[in-house]
């Protein structure tokens, strides 16, 4: 049998240790879920334990008690945290997980920006960019 010099191709829906690529990407956003994971439950003890930290907006439309969000950031760092960490055994439920936390992550972010504008703003491009790379298909067959 001879030799075409291409590398034999996975069958779809099996893991290939042929397109690392595809598999980084996927790592990529568990390790972002991870990072932001952690960031968020730290934002929300920062909330919980003192209020005066953050800047409050007047006239901003979404007013919201501070210790409150606090506790839903606490709770959601902690379960995007989790998430992220399930992404690396490359389970299909961890990536719908992830992408519907990273959806929900985004819209927080949203409605934290009276309290901490910039770090809102990075945190929603990197749910953005979560959910960009879980959504992409790590079996799509390309050449290579």
């Amino acid at each position: 049998m001879a030799s075409t010099g291409h590398a034999p191709r996975a069958a779809p829906g099996a893991a290939s240790s042929h397109h690392p690529f595809r598999f980084g990407w996927t790592a990529f956003a568990a390790v972002l879920m991870i990072f932001g994971g952690a960031m968020t439950i730290f934002e929300g003890i920062a909330a919980i334990a003192k209020d005066d930290v953050f800047v409050v907006a007047r006239d901003y439309l979404f007013r919201f008690n501070l210790t409150g969000w606090g506790w839903i950031h606490l709770i959601l760092g902690i379960v995007i945290l989790i998430a992220g960490c399930a992404l690396f055994t490359g389970a299909a439920w961890a990536r719908v997980v992830g992408i519907v936390l990273a959806g929900l992550s985004a819209l927080a972010n949203f409605l934290w920006l009276p309290h901490y504008p910039f770090w809102a703003l990075v945190l929603i491009a990197i749910n953005v960019f979560i959910i960009w790379a879980l959504c992409a298909d790590p079996y799509k067959e390309g050449t290579t």
